[in-house]
């Protein structure tokens, strides 16, 4: 095992020079993850140049529509906040969810730092949404958080890749810049005590958003960016307006 880990640490590093992410921190994450996974499996997924992490948690029975999940800043796609409660509990509920490891940077990196991986998330987001669709789900849709929010509605602004409807959670004002080019069903969806950025930002996402008649924003009362100890508000308010898109 120490001799495979070597030698992908090494592939890592000859083909680190072509992206701006950490690669190195995204094996770190693997690791850990897959070593403490207690729900769902690991799949490998394929952006076109990279391997990376996806987690599968199936529904029994799943409805015929599944959901990608991304993380937000620096974290994996088992991350406890958030995203375990959603790719989990909606699984539960009868949605089949893959959660994907984003591209991240190493801990010093401010959120500014980020704007390049975008488009590097793109064939991401892509890949886990055919992935979904090869496994026999009719529709998929993206549930994100933070700044998984904003690479997904990049994704969504630049691609022309069927999703039924997005849901970010706790979106800042980095994402205002592509919520114009979104035409599909949409809620954004954030805490009462969220992150300044997000809680100041709120007015120019759904002035960005006035051409999407499908928009929608919802405000959770005494949530925080992470909704802590709020884990059943969260997934409730997402279950509610899957049901209603």
């Amino acid at each position: 095992m120490r001799t495979i880990l070597t030698l992908m640490a090494a592939t890592l590093l000859c083909i680190s020079t072509a992206y701006a992410s950490d690669l190195e921190k995204e094996l770190r994450w693997k690791q850990q993850v897959v070593g403490d996974l207690f729900d769902g499996e690991p799949v490998t997924l394929n952006d076109g140049q990279l391997d990376f992490l996806g987690l599968l948690t199936e529904a029994d029975p799943a409805k015929e529509n599944a959901i990608v999940v991304l993380h937000g800043i620096g974290a994996h796609p088992d991350w406890p906040q958030v995203i375990n409660p959603l790719r989990v509990q909606l699984a539960d509920q009868g949605w089949t969810t893959l959660s994907v490891q984003l591209p991240v940077l190493d801990n010093e990196a401010a959120p500014e730092d980020y704007a390049p991986l975008d488009a590097e998330a793109e064939p991401r987001i892509l890949a886990a949404v055919e992935y979904l669709k090869q496994a026999g789900a009719k529709g998929v849709y993206i549930v994100a958080h933070s700044m998984g929010s904003r690479m997904a509605s990049y994704f969504l602004a630049h691609t022309k890749a069927e999703v039924k409807g997005f849901v970010g959670v706790g979106m800042n004002v980095g994402t205002v810049q592509y919520l114009s080019e979104i035409q599909i069903p949409m809620l954004d969806l954030y805490g009462s005590s969220d992150l300044d950025g997000v809680l100041g930002s709120a007015a120019d996402r759904t002035a960005a958003s006035t051409g999407n008649s499908a928009y929608s924003s919802r405000v959770v009362q005494g949530a925080d960016h992470f909704f802590n100890d709020m884990d059943d508000e969260l997934v409730a308010v997402v279950v509610e307006w899957l049901d209603a898109n």
